[in-house]
């Protein structure tokens, strides 16, 4: 019943969670073009990749079979990222490369079984030598901080929550949506993380 539940919301939790990146992207786009110089990162792609965010993580859910709760620890991972590394905002050029490794390494961490390196760089359209560089860096920009308590992950889904309400309000006012209740069957961490008293959201 779980598992059909998670099934029923991912779709949601998929286009809600582009929106809001596509959102940031954008917001860091416009704020770069304000600055003379900007730091560059493996992430960083020459040209905006032609598929958008929104497709992009439709792709990797139809191919990456990770547990639902990886799209959300991904998006805890992304939110580290940018806190740790704040001269690399997420933005156009970099999101979709962001994505893809921040799925895998969730999907690795959380996940008893899980594709390799090569079949996620066929998922994302980068090499798989790109894919080991990107999943290299990534953990080195989170400082190997992987563990994602229930609070954190029942806090990003609040947040994520509100976002999907705010942007929406008439699909979501009268329905019966909670995410942490509905993704949160395959967490299995036990500690708190006291930085969650407040609020984290990505860096804008």
């Amino acid at each position: 019943m779980a598992e059909e539940e998670s099934a029923s919301v991912m779709p949601k939790v998929i286009t809600f969670l582009s929106s809001l990146l596509e959102k940031v992207a954008e917001s860091n786009d416009h704020n770069q073009q304000l600055q003379q110089q900007q730091k560059m990162s493996v992430f960083h792609g020459l040209t905006r990749p032609n598929i958008s965010i929104q497709s992009y993580l439709d792709r990797i859910f139809k191919y990456a079979n990770c547990s639902p709760s990886c799209f959300i620890v991904a998006y805890v991972y992304l939110d580290r990222f940018t806190q740790r590394q704040p001269s690399l905002p997420i933005n156009s050029f970099n999101v979709h490369r962001l994505l893809i490794t921040s799925v895998m390494v969730a999907a690795k961490f959380m996940d008893d079984m899980n594709y390799n390196n090569a079949y996620y760089a066929k998922v994302g359209g980068i090499t798989k030598i790109e894919m080991n560089f990107l999943e290299l860096d990534f953990l080195f920009g989170l400082g190997f901080h992987l563990n994602v308590t229930p609070g954190t992950f029942q806090a990003y889904c609040v947040h994520l929550q509100r976002e999907m309400l705010l942007m929406q309000p008439l699909n979501f006012a009268d329905s019966t949506l909670t995410l942490g209740k509905s993704l949160k069957v395959h967490l299995c961490f036990n500690e708190d993380e006291s930085s969650h008293q407040k609020q984290q959201q990505l860096a804008v």
